[in-house]
């Protein structure tokens, strides 16, 4: 946190409400905000180089928030939500073989007719427009690093990092100091696990009543099939084989317009063995012989990774804090029963933004939103996720097998009833913490790579178009390196070289000594270091603005 005796240090900008994250959440945000009132003054800062070459999702969307937001966007023509489902699969997978489950053992909640397959790259292209068009400054290639307080400790502002640092530490001749942004109400909507989040939880204890938060890594392809392939709004999920019984995760096919092919493999991340690679569990997983006939002939076009929130009900923290509030994956509304976060996201901007526009409107500033805190879990946002909210603590404590079943059978009473035999079950560890030593678990022996169906990281990094300049601090902090070695390294394997879908991290012999490499500008963002490090010893921080990857219809 940085005083606001520091601000007179920048120049300075002054709005209503400043958000920060251009997804749809903070987009959203914007959007109603203008609605409400279009004399207020709202900017937008995205950290991408341009508005959705950060934002990386399956996705199927529930268009729940976009009615709500937008009601008349199917009048629009160049509307992003080309293709609605039209078929759902879900398939239980084995080493050889797959049993797919009849959809009426679904339960309703869980079905997608009336959902949309999407970039949501180019959703939040669109809704950048939308918001342009309302007056919304948009900003681009500026991460926020700073939370600007008063004397009091309320939240004013932000600052955007300094650009032309050099990786010593020094201006360089390039150097430009940040600016400050100062803002009325501070929405933050930058995602999972967002560096000022974590501040801003920290700071002021909004996750001392929940649970703590969980997570998952999500690894994404985008593929060019064979027409005779491609089956247009087809949807489908599988749980099981490639991973074990004791590993939760699962996959997603789904097939968009112009013969594209989103696929996709997700782990949770309190997993125990230190030897899981969840990208090699992807690549694994393409070869199965119901998956691998789809990408026949096909071509690999896309590639990246992010990690998901996947507490839901009980992990979500107080949003509210004096002079802003959390929104979107920040405050982690995912559905993970339904792998689904977008509609939520959308929702929680609408939400936060009518409630900072009423306490503008009363001439309020700084303050706390409380009415935007306790508004949620009577929300639609809450509707969602109440009824799922023991499908992860289920599959944690029970394994795949029992903890499906049982958390299908939790969905069908809740949706029924409205009640569950489990009551709001607890999480307990954090995913760090769930982390066994190396001695406990086996090797895992996974296959080299095809280059047909399965790929290395380096070939799929450069897919993601990532990129960082090298002459710049390095953003991923590990606090004490003697600590990586005599933990990370000499208990756990080094689980980062694994964990880590873009070959970030490696021990390398130096002079006969290990020594701990980071290869910076491999970084995707997804930040499962910040996450799985079983100190907590990795800090993740926004590198210079727009630097990372771009992604291109993800």
């Amino acid at each position: 946190m940085t005083e606001v005796a520091e601000i007179a240090e920048r120049e300075s900008m002054e709005f209503d409400v400043v958000i920060v994250g251009a997804g749809p959440a903070g987009l959203s945000s914007a959007i109603r905000l203008k609605q409400i009132n279009p004399d207020l003054t709202v900017v937008v800062l995205e950290k991408g180089g341009e508005v959705g070459a950060h934002i990386l999702s399956g996705a199927v969307v529930d268009p729940i928030g976009i009615d709500k937001l937008i009601p008349d966007w199917r009048d629009d023509p160049d509307h992003p939500f080309k293709t609605p489902v039209t078929a759902d699969h879900f398939l239980v997978l084995g080493p050889a073989g797959s049993v797919r489950l009849p959809n009426f053992m679904m339960p309703p909640l869980m079905g997608n007719h009336g959902n949309f397959i999407v970039s949501l790259s180019n959703v939040t292209k669109w809704l950048a427009g939308r918001a342009e068009a309302l007056g919304v400054e948009i900003y681009p290639g500026f991460a926020a690093t700073e939370v600007l307080t008063d004397d009091e400790g309320a939240v004013i502002g932000v600052a955007t990092g300094d650009m032309g640092i050099e990786r010593n530490g020094e201006p360089g001749p390039g150097y430009a100091r940040g600016m400050a942004l100062l803002g009325k109400y501070v929405l933050i909507g930058e995602g999972v696990r967002g560096s000022l989040a974590k501040q801003l939880i920290s700071r002021f204890k909004l996750d001392a009543d929940s649970e703590p938060q969980k997570y998952g890594i999500g690894l994404k392809e985008l593929w060019e099939v064979k027409p005779e392939h491609h089956r247009p709004g087809l949807v489908q999920h599988s749980f099981g084989w490639p991973l074990d019984l004791k590993t939760g995760g699962g996959s997603f096919l789904y097939h968009l317009e112009d013969n594209k092919v989103a696929v996709g493999f997700v782990v949770h991340l309190n997993y125990k063995n230190p030897y899981v690679s969840p990208f090699e569990e992807f690549q694994r997983f393409k070869t199965h012989p119901s998956i691998a006939p789809v990408f026949e002939g096909g071509k690999r076009i896309g590639y990246g990774a992010r990690a998901i929130s996947e507490g839901g009900w009980q992990s979500v923290p107080r949003l509210a804090f004096p002079g802003g509030a959390l929104i979107g994956c920040s405050a982690g509304f995912v559905n993970v029963a339904r792998i689904k976060g977008s509609h939520n996201a959308m929702l929680s901007g609408i939400l936060a933004a009518e409630h900072a526009a009423e306490a503008i409107a009363a001439g309020r500033a700084q303050d706390t939103l409380e009415s935007y805190d306790a508004a949620w879990r009577t929300s639609e946002i809450g509707a969602d996720l109440k009824k799922v909210r023991n499908v992860k603590p289920l599959w944690s404590k029970l394994g795949t097998i029992g903890g499906v079943a049982l958390g299908g059978l939790d969905m069908w009473l809740n949706t029924l009833f409205g009640v569950s035999p489990f009551g709001t079950m607890k999480h307990g560890k954090t995913d760090y913490a769930s982390l066994e030593p190396a001695s406990q678990h086996k090797k895992i022996d996974y296959p080299r790579p095809d280059g047909v169906l399965a790929f290395d990281r380096l070939s799929s990094v450069f897919l993601s178009n990532t990129n960082h300049e090298e002459d710049q601090p390095v953003h991923l902090q590990v606090k004490d390196l003697a600590l990586q070695k005599n933990s990370e390294l000499d208990v756990y394997a080094g689980p980062s070289t694994r964990y880590c879908p873009a070959g970030v991290y490696e021990w390398v012999e130096t002079d006969g000594q290990p020594t701990f490499v980071i290869n910076a500008q491999n970084c995707v963002h997804c930040k499962t270091c910040d996450i799985k490090d079983p100190n907590q010893n990795i800090n993740w921080v926004p590198p210079q603005g727009g630097e990372g990857p771009v992604y291109t219809n993800m």
